[in-house]
């Protein structure tokens, strides 16, 4: 069975608009949810999937159907970007770090979901990156642990360590929650 995505790239390497728009529409959403979760920033999200989308626009004229799976091409290039900013980050100091405007719900309402999806994500922010890769790729981008090794050059004996490490740090960090 060849590549569901095949087809789609050899139309958006002939041009047709149509083809961009839907290619689009089916990888942006997973794109923004992995590099949200991996750089835990919406801003620089939405810059990596820019920057994904326009490499799928440059490689697609050289795309050679069967040679690889395209998902697992496109996960390695938004989580080569995801890093490549995080080096960034530990390069860069700021006396104060910036503002930044609460996007969460208003404050009377899901109180104690926001405090746990802040802690659950300062918590997947802690984690060792490849661990939070591996967990990222599992958990919430829901691949099996065959693509998901395959995409972090890992064999799968080594992604199930890395999500065993990753899963009892998260525990250990988020032991209080068990009981709320």
């Amino acid at each position: 069975m060849g590549d569901p995505d095949d087809e789609l790239l050899s139309r958006v390497a002939g041009g047709d608009p149509a083809a961009s728009r839907a290619l689009i529409a089916r990888k942006l959403p997973r794109l923004l949810s992995l590099a949200g979760r991996m750089l835990g920033d919406r801003a620089e999200a939405e810059d990596v999937a820019q920057e994904a989308f326009l490499r799928i626009w440059k490689q697609a004229p050289k795309w050679r159907p069967g040679a690889a799976r395209f998902d697992t091409w496109l996960h390695r290039v938004a989580l080569n970007l995801c890093y490549d900013r995080l080096r960034r980050r530990r390069e860069t100091s700021y006396a104060q770090p910036p503002d930044q405007a609460d996007e969460g719900p208003a404050p009377d309402r899901g109180l104690q979901a926001l405090d746990t999806g802040r802690r659950v994500s300062r918590a997947m922010q802690a984690l060792p990156d490849r661990q939070r890769e591996a967990i990222v790729l599992c958990h919430y981008q829901e691949l099996g642990n065959i693509e998901a090794a395959a995409i972090m050059g890992v064999s799968v004996e080594a992604l199930e360590s890395l999500l065993g490490r990753g899963r009892r740090a998260l525990r250990a960090a988020l032991i209080d929650l068990k009981d709320a």
